[in-house]
């Protein structure tokens, strides 16, 4: 019988499977292991309840990037499939699904029927996923939130679906990097125990 309590062995397993996807990806493994060490950081804005949630999401959000896991070419909607298909819950393969306001992508790629046969969580676990996801870059490394935004739209370029979405997309994505700030600035306004 494992010593290691049920949520720690979510967390890990989601860490096992996406070492296992993204070793060939090595740029994409240091955003991701960034990513959840981010969630690891942030997890009190979430409460010890959901920050196991959280940090499982973390380490599967981009797992669609992997080769063997292309179908649509969109990795939200792929790893939210292969998460599903393989047993994983709704909510992580949702969390996954929508990670960073996938769905406005979605949308500009005519995939936003798929995509929603997902669940679309509104939460502090949604809000901290994207936080970690839009505050950590391609190589791992932390980076301001504008940063990032500026770097996606480098990286896709000018006539990318993510440039499409991008004046639909960066609103929601500042909002929810703003809720979370507002959260760890209560937190650390707060005496110590």
């Amino acid at each position: 019988m494992s010593t290691i309590p049920g949520p720690a062995r979510l967390v890990l397993k989601a860490r096992d499977v996406a070492q296992i996807l993204l070793t060939g990806l090595p740029e994409r493994w240091r955003h991701t292991i960034g990513v959840a060490r981010r969630a690891e950081q942030i997890g009190a804005t979430v409460g010890p309840a959901e920050s196991e949630v959280l940090e499982a999401a973390a380490w599967l959000h981009d797992i669609g990037y992997a080769p063997e896991l292309l179908d649509s070419g969109f990795h939200p909607l792929d790893g939210a499939r292969h998460l599903r298909s393989t047993g994983w819950s709704d909510r992580i393969a949702g969390l996954v699904g929508h990670h960073s306001g996938a769905f406005c992508v979605a949308e500009v790629r005519g995939l936003a029927e798929e995509l929603g046969r997902f669940p679309r969580e509104t939460s502090v676990v949604s809000d901290a996923l994207t936080y970690a996801d839009q505050t950590v870059g391609p190589n791992g490394r932390t980076m301001s939130f504008d940063q990032r935004l500026a770097d996606m739209l480098d990286r896709h370029g000018p006539d990318s679906p993510n440039a499409e979405a991008h004046t639909r997309r960066a609103p929601l994505l500042r909002a929810a990097v703003d809720r979370v700030e507002r959260r760890l600035a209560v937190i650390r306004s707060r005496p110590a125990a």
